[in-house]
């Protein structure tokens, strides 16, 4: 696999070989009908074109993208397939990375995606943590009689990792049963991220994926998300909580949720290529 040498197809910053690359930022375009994946699949192809007007050098951390070895391997060809067959494409293609020493870097996608993600690295890191900031808990048992998708996500999950391993923040949106069935079987908190320190030291000596559903932000500052909930949390307050995860290993991450066509404006568009941009230099295998 080769970098795409398209302008505009590579996410600004993230032209190095896929040989000499640590980490691979990949498209992972799924949508379903389902309410949570309306317009998400233009995501991937909308954050790339964004980045061409976004400084690869971040005045947060004083670092610069394009001192970093990432590599945009492009889209994977998933967004005709059914949820079952997208998600074994997605664990296939992040094993590959993984098998050969890259961190993967996914773009959703709707939030069902990170079940592939998650996958395989729980297949090569049996005691993996995951860490979700999202709206939605994303819980439920199936919806509208399916087991996958965006409404099951972290219950699919937890069907990977197990008790004790999946940290939620931001949390706001859930029926009674997926609040009560979180608090005998994972750490949830709602609306923010005040416990995420104490989430570090819990997770310190264990691999760690990182999942970021975009509806986490408040509206007002994202207000493209596919599932926006009032009462998210700031920009900023995000940033900082996942700044405080730095010393963990990250063994992956993605940024997932973000619908294009519900914003006109790009604002969400512009803010998810930031986020995006941070994470990377934040989490960057060095």
């Amino acid at each position: 696999m080769s970098a795409l040498d398209i302008t505009g197809r590579v996410f600004n910053g993230c032209e190095t070989s896929y040989k000499d690359a640590s980490a691979v930022v990949f498209g992972a375009p799924f949508e379903s009908r389902a309410p949570g994946g309306k317009g998400t699949g233009g995501a991937p192809s909308a954050l790339r074109g964004e980045s061409r007007l976004m400084e690869t050098f971040s005045p947060y951390l004083r670092a610069d993208l394009t001192d970093l070895k990432i590599n945009d391997a492009g889209d994977i060809d998933i967004s005709s397939l059914d949820v079952i067959t997208a998600l074994d494409a997605i664990e296939s293609f992040c094993g590959r990375l993984h098998d050969d020493g890259k961190m993967p870097v996914m773009i959703g996608g709707e939030h069902i995606t990170a079940c592939g993600a998650v996958r395989a690295a729980a297949s090569r890191w049996p005691e993996l943590a995951v860490l979700h900031f999202g709206s939605h808990a994303d819980l439920k048992r199936e919806y509208d009689g399916e087991a996958f998708s965006g409404f099951t996500t972290m219950r699919r999950i937890w069907d990977i990792v197990g008790d004790g391993r999946i940290y939620q923040f931001g949390i706001r949106s859930g029926s009674r049963e997926e609040f009560l069935w979180a608090a005998e079987h994972i750490r949830m908190e709602t609306e923010g991220a005040n416990s995420i320190d104490s989430c570090a030291e819990a997770v310190i000596s264990r691999p760690v994926y990182i999942t970021v559903d975009l509806g986490v932000l408040d509206p007002a500052e994202l207000p493209g998300a596919a599932m926006p909930a009032a009462g998210g949390m700031a920009f900023r307050s995000l940033y900082d909580a996942l700044l405080s995860l730095r010393g963990l290993d990250v063994v992956g991450f993605d940024i997932c949720g973000l619908s294009p066509c519900c914003d006109n404006s790009r604002i969400s568009i512009a803010l998810a290529c930031k986020l995006l941009r941070e994470m990377l230099l934040a989490f960057y295998w060095r």
